[in-house]
């Protein structure tokens, strides 16, 4: 494969974007290819190499690149302005349909990215409860903010201290995080702070270290333990929002969170978040209420128009939709199952809905824990052997593949094959 367009470019942003990439998770050695277009469920770089994508731009994308009636409906926007700085009636369109499908959502804001999302969720349950702390578990990821960006500390009932420089300890001190898949741990904690918790924030299915699902009853206990003490919920659907089912994992586990974080598919491939829950909740943020938050390019014409569209589609087709994009992940991880179980491979493969991830490791992934034991290395052996096989998934055992609508049978077969002829080399 040719790549020395690709890396004359990448020698250049080095020297004028910090690690030559404006996003961590978007270099890999030795450097990154830089993309010239992509369409439907492929990728094409400027060195002119073609790839299957499972990236998806990181899970935006339930209906691949460049869909033509996305696309469409942004060139009439377009022509109709970029942004105002007033309300505009396809907001409230968007706001509409959102609180129709999502369980918790009464109320919503909307904001431009996951980590405003997660913050302003943050900010206004403490402001309804009246307390400090809020609960986050091990391998969740909410954002680049500081009340969020930590890591656990020591100890049974750990307070978070921060996992990038330039983040005060103070800043995490009522932050406590805890291990994913642990009810006994996480009813010790309640038991312990639940007159100081304001709010328990988690991934419903992790997706930000690999996929990692919730064990049976798990998101019950924890629904039925910050009810009981009158701590609020938050469910960050970033990722999972209109992934797992059109009502996110809130529909798809039938639990019911007092607030949810949106993000990702909402924007339609442009930057487009929410966050939104009970009425009494969200009418506490400006200008009805005191919880501040505010943004110029808040629910702004062009993602909404992007985002709208994108919802209209999946909701036209309805459960069809979700259950067409199962059945290819279905296909293609019990491929990868079968293979494994053939070869003898130490791989679990972690999957739901149109998400999968492989993990190099004995044992069961359930946790960040047992995700952190997998064999790094091997799986950055196998993201090299897919590349020079045409298929691009993220390049991070921590990320997770997506699947599309635009990925045909064809794609997944080339998948499949080109798997299977990556884990032979890379198991060596």
């Amino acid at each position: 494969m040719s790549r020395s367009p690709s890396l004359n470019l990448f020698e250049k942003a080095r020297k004028l974007i910090p690690g030559g990439v404006n996003s961590p998770v978007r270099f890999f050695q030795p450097y990154p290819f830089f993309t010239n277009n992509a369409r439907g469920s492929h990728i094409w770089d400027i060195d002119g190499n073609e790839y299957v994508d499972y990236c998806m731009g990181y899970g935006p994308l339930i209906l691949g690149h460049a869909n033509p009636i996305v696309v469409e409906s942004l060139k009439e926007q377009l022509e109709k302005g970029m942004l105002y700085g007033t309300p505009t009636e396809q907001e409230v369109e968007l706001a509409e349909l959102v609180c129709k499908a999502v369980p918790c959502a009464e109320m919503i804001r909307l904001v431009n990215t996951g980590t405003e999302a997660t913050m302003s969720a943050i900010r206004v349950a403490r402001a309804y409860t009246g307390r400090k702390k809020i609960v986050t578990f091990e391998g969740c990821y909410h954002g680049a903010h500081d009340y969020v960006l930590v890591k656990a500390g020591s100890g049974a009932t750990t307070f978070g201290i921060p996992k990038s420089l330039g983040i005060p300890e103070e800043t995490t001190q009522n932050t406590l995080v805890l291990p994913y898949n642990d009810l006994e741990h996480f009813r010790k904690t309640i038991e312990c702070e639940s007159n100081q918790i304001a709010a328990v924030i988690m991934e419903p299915v992790i997706g930000n270290a690999g996929v990692i699902l919730p064990k049976n009853n798990y998101l019950t206990e924890i629904r039925d333990m910050t009810e009981e003490h009158e701590i609020l919920l938050i469910f960050d659907e970033v990722i999972t929002g209109f992934r797992l089912a059109f009502g996110g994992a809130q529909e798809y586990y039938k639990v019911k969170p007092d607030i949810v974080t949106l993000g990702k598919i909402i924007g339609g491939g442009l930057p487009l978040a929410a966050f939104g829950g009970r009425k009494e909740i969200m009418e506490m943020v400006a200008p009805s209420g005191k919880v501040y938050q505010a943004g110029t390019f808040n629910g702004n014409p062009i993602s909404v128009v992007a985002g709208l569209t994108t919802l209209k589609i999946i909701q036209r087709e309805g459960e069809t939709f979700y259950r067409k994009l199962e059945m290819k992940r279905i296909t293609m991880c019990n491929a990868i199952r079968d293979l494994i179980e053939d070869k003898g491979y130490p791989i679990q493969v972690n999957d739901i809905a149109s998400m999968f991830q492989l993990f190099f490791a004995e044992k069961e992934v359930y946790d960040y824990e047992t995700a952190r034991a997998s064999d790094k290395l091997k799986f950055m052996t196998y993201h090299k052997n897919l590349l020079k096989r045409g298929i691009f998934i993220p390049p991070s055992q921590f990320e997770t593949c997506f699947i599309s609508s635009s990925h045909s049978t064809e794609d997944i077969e080339r998948t499949i094959e080109a798997i299977e002829q990556s884990l032979k080399l890379s198991m060596k």
